[in-house]
């Protein structure tokens, strides 16, 4: 296995570390404290994107660093999950930085979906403008009344109704909701329950302005809305959409999911990484910085020792998933599956000791929004449920393991 950077990919990394450099880490301190003080509360209708924002999209668009997660060269850079992953992770380490580059989720897994599911009409309708980063997107998956590790527990309905589907029930932790640009969900419901349990639900992409559909609230993670994309609770009530907009049709959505859910991991996992980056790096500042009991703070406390910690598990943590990477590109998802359920707790377990000891040099300043820790530690804490609890794939390594010796 060669994880190597080829020329193309190095290309991409060099003109991707320049963009930043020049337009994203000087206004960083910036943005935060723009989202901060203009968004920081639960009126998410009142919610605004940084003013530099579409003009930042506009130039990332003309430098050919657009949607560079889509595996399609005419649409995006042809890149493999491998090529993509070290991207994702220099992205991660600005939080705003994957909207900019049209590469934030959950647009991409709703992108991919659609490129790789939809009709050409779903396509010409809502992946182009997708891909153009004129709107955004949602999933609605999770529930606030079914145990959603369980995800055959899905109890919000799809039901056929002529040429029509109706749509029934409540989704919560949508990411993206709150969203300025926010103009469509991705729903996935039970539409068939007579079928086996992974051929029960469908997919169905529903515009937001659907009559039926009301935002209920945002939910704020550990005190911070995470504006402007926020994570809402929607309900649905007897919501029409015409059967044009299933994706594939009935009883396909966990088949589509296995596709979305593989790559969207990686780059879950690489933006991570960068977060474990830069909260290494800013606790290697701050340590070298400020002096306590006549010695730097990186030489007390043992703190030496977190930092050689801190870069081994973060080494260990990217040569997984770049593992889990080059066997989905080469082999498949379904020969990764180990791989991906691996990640998904050795990574976000990974961040958040790597932010907590960053914190804990950092000090009272960690704790508060002068840097982007105390964000880093509650996206830390989210990713180990976002997608699937540590257990549930702690439970698909163990049985994928067992099967070995069946």
């Amino acid at each position: 296995m060669d994880f190597s950077h080829n020329e193309k990919t190095q290309g991409l990394l060099d003109k991707l570390d320049s963009f930043i450099a020049e337009h994203i880490a000087p206004i960083e301190n910036d943005v935060y404290d723009f989202h901060h003080k203009e968004n920081n509360h639960g009126d998410w209708t009142r919610w605004k994107l940084h003013p530099g924002t579409e003009a930042l999209k506009a130039k990332a668009r003309d430098a050919g660093l657009a949607n560079l997660f889509l595996p399609d060269a005419a649409l995006g850079q042809g890149l493999t999950t491998l090529e993509y992953a070290p991207m994702a992770e220099r992205m991660g380490k600005y939080l705003f930085a994957p909207e900019i580059f049209n590469c934030n989720a959950p647009d991409t897994g709703n992108m991919e979906v659609l490129y790789h599911f939809g009709s050409e009409a779903q396509k010409e309708k809502w992946l182009k403008p997708l891909l153009a980063g004129e709107i955004r997107s949602v999933f609605g998956m999770t529930e606030p009344d079914v145990a959603s590790s369980d995800a055959t527990n899905m109890a919000a309905t799809i039901i056929e109704d002529g040429d029509d589907v109706v749509i029934n029930g409540k989704k919560w932790w949508s990411t993206g909701l709150g969203h300025p640009n926010a103009d469509i969900t991705i729903f996935m419901g039970l539409s068939n329950p007579e079928n086996d349990k992974h051929s029960r639900h469908s997919m169905v992409i529903v515009p937001l302005d659907t009559p039926g559909i009301t935002i209920k609230r945002m939910l704020d993670a550990y005190g911070d809305y995470d504006a402007p994309y926020g994570h809402g609770e929607m309900h649905f009530d007897n919501v029409r959409v015409s059967k044009d907009n299933l994706v594939m049709g009935l009883g396909k959505g966990f088949a589509i999911a296995q596709g979305r859910l593989g790559p969207g991991r990686i780059h879950h996992c690489m933006r991570a990484i960068g977060m474990a980056e830069k909260a290494l790096e800013l606790a290697l500042q701050r340590g070298h910085e400020r002096v306590a009991f006549g010695k730097p703070i990186i030489r007390l406390g043992g703190n030496l020792e977190r930092v050689a910690d801190a870069r081994m598990a973060i080494e260990q943590a990217r040569l997984l998933t770049l593992h889990a990477a080059w066997k989905i590109d080469n082999l498949g998802v379904k020969h990764a599956m180990t791989e991906i359920s691996a990640i998904k707790v050795v990574v976000p377990n990974m961040l958040q000791n790597v932010v907590d000891m960053a914190l804990q040099i950092h000090g009272g300043a960690g704790m508060c929004s002068d840097f982007p820790l105390a964000r880093f530690a509650a996206g830390a804490r989210a990713l180990r449920l976002a997608d699937g609890p540590d257990e549930v794939h702690k439970g698909m390594v163990s049985r994928l393991e067992l099967k070995k010796y069946q």
